[in-house]
């Protein structure tokens, strides 16, 4: 993600994209932050992830894995966090779930039933790909996060790793949406750029320490071509947004996980680096749960 978007004439750099980007862009888009609603934004989303799925997995598949759950670029995983509770035997919905790394890594853990949703069709292939030379079978469906195709009470837990949470326009639908398919009690969880980002430039170097934009503003992150229509959105919630967006949701916080940069890891993401994860958030988890019971 641009966590600091900047303007037409020095765009910031393309590099992270909330943590799951190419480190490149599909075009000399302009950059601005303007209002844009949910088709405009799951209409550029999908038609951008669709040209940089390749790309993406090309560069950050080997640090994601084919089979694996990381939260974010920090490099925290599942294995070790366990953020989602026990998940065998459970039926799980992944979110913005990529070429389903996570999913893949769920249905290894025992998850009776795995469900992998994304609005890309690029990324899906990606997913047939992985599972063609694995010898595996992720069951994956295309659809908006705002609009879940499944019934109410479908999943026992719904997760994203940076996936679909930060590229609509109506988030509060999506922890809607989420509440209604859980089941009663259900674990909801997803990762996103800490909203602190978004005051800083996207510069894993020491420019993106000094805080140039401001935290409230909630403008989207939009590149758009030279008709003005939009082909990347991303959208800025502050954390008090979040919590808000759950507690209308009818979902309850459990944790708020906000990973540090582990000693070792020197990879850097786009705007993730260890000068910058070691002073400033880069990722938050949020850990929820579903209602404990619904009329009938």
């Amino acid at each position: 993600m641009s966590s600091s978007p900047g303007d037409a004439t020095s765009p910031p750099q393309k590099a992270a994209r909330s943590g799951t980007g190419t480190g490149t862009s599909t075009g000399l888009d302009a950059v601005t932050r303007r209002p844009a609603g949910p088709l405009e934004s799951a209409r550029a989303n999908r038609h951008w992830w669709d040209a940089a799925a390749d790309g993406y997995q090309d560069e950050h598949g080997r640090f994601l894995g084919d089979a694996d759950f990381v939260w974010g670029p920090e490099g925290l995983r599942e294995a070790d966090a366990r953020l989602l509770g026990p998940v065998a035997g459970r039926s799980v919905l992944e979110i913005g779930c990529g070429a389903a790394q996570c999913a893949r890594w769920l249905m290894g853990e025992g998850a009776e039933r795995v469900v992998a949703l994304d609005v890309s069709f690029g990324q899906l292939q990606a997913s047939r790909r992985i599972d063609a030379r694995l010898g595996t079978s992720v069951p994956v469906v295309q659809a908006d996060a705002q609009r879940l195709p499944f019934a109410t009470g479908s999943f026992d837990i719904v997760c994203s790793a940076y996936g679909g949470v930060p590229f609509v326009a109506d988030s509060l639908e999506v922890m809607r949406e989420v509440a209604r398919v859980l089941r009663p009690g259900g674990r909801w969880a997803f990762s996103v750029t800490h909203p602190i980002r978004w005051a800083f430039p996207d510069d894993p170097g020491p420019a993106g320490l000094t805080a140039r934009d401001s935290y409230f503003d909630r403008r989207p992150y939009v590149e758009q071509d030279e008709s003005g229509r939009a082909t990347y959105v991303e959208h800025h919630r502050t954390l008090g947004d979040r919590v808000r967006e759950l507690t209308a949701a009818g979902l309850r916080l459990l944790d708020l996980v906000e990973p540090e940069w582990p000693a070792g890891h020197d990879r850097s993401w786009g705007g993730w680096s260890p000068l910058r994860g070691r002073l400033l958030p880069g990722t938050a988890v949020f850990v929820c749960e579903g209602p404990a019971g619904r009329e009938a």
